[in-house]
């Protein structure tokens, strides 16, 4: 069964912290690209982060600096902890095993 589950989402003031998990299958997480993207309203869904199956990772420009994604290949689970958040976080946060699967979005909103 694909399955794909994040969790730790909530709201936050800005300046603080969250740490997202996605748990995945293990048939679409193994030896796959995974990633982090989010969509707030009105804009485009965008890559937040990603991470390859070695631990190579890569960042959209916003969040260098400030989020960290890391995977658990053991475990099936892929995190992105999210630290010094600004308003601008504010969105729903997916996550993505390979080249299409979607998990079903965490919300994440920070308060001034």
């Amino acid at each position: 069964q694909v399955q794909l589950v994040e969790s730790g989402g909530g709201l936050v003031q800005a300046g603080g912290s969250l740490r997202l998990s996605c748990a995945a299958s293990r048939i679409i997480f193994s030896g796959n690209i995974m990633g982090w993207y989010r969509q707030a309203p009105g804009y485009q869904r965008e890559l937040v982060a990603a991470i390859t199956s070695g631990g190579m990772t890569n960042y959209a420009d916003s969040v260098k600096g400030r989020f960290t994604i890391s995977r658990d290949n053991a475990k099936n689970t892929v995190y992105l902890q999210m630290n010094s958040l600004k308003l601008e976080d504010t969105a729903v946060y997916y996550c993505k095993a390979g080249p299409r699967h979607w998990g079903q979005g965490t919300q994440v909103t920070v308060s001034s």
